[in-house]
């Protein structure tokens, strides 16, 4: 698979650290949406001095019922939730003007 972000240079792809992809909720939606269901959870680890690291994907597939969170009812999972969704629609518009989709379907080729 080859990411490509229309018109950049791919030697400035710009990062963000995994304490900022935890903070903006996207790791608690992808587990939540999409690999607890099928029972696999990403799981990041914090060293002593504050670091987060991905650290492995954990494998549940044989558990029937997948993987939930202890504890989703904080006013902090709620805001999480928020901030992806606003995220997701932040570029809706402009990518369905460009590409005539939001999100990119499967049999896509960008001219």
């Amino acid at each position: 698979m080859k990411i490509v972000k229309k018109g950049d240079n791919m030697k400035t792809v710009k990062k963000i650290n995994i304490k900022k992809f935890r903070e903006l909720g996207l790791l608690q939606e992808i587990n939540r949406l999409i690999l607890h269901p099928i029972g696999l959870a990403l799981r990041v680890n914090q060293t002593d001095k504050g670091k987060e690291t991905l650290d492995c994907v954990i494998d549940c597939r044989d558990d029937i019922e997948g993987i939930c969170f202890m504890d989703l009812s904080g006013e902090d999972s709620k805001l999480k939730s928020e901030k992806v969704a606003e995220l997701l629609l932040s570029k809706k518009d402009c990518r369905e003007k460009i590409f005539g989709w939001h999100i990119q379907p499967i049999g896509s080729k960008l001219p």
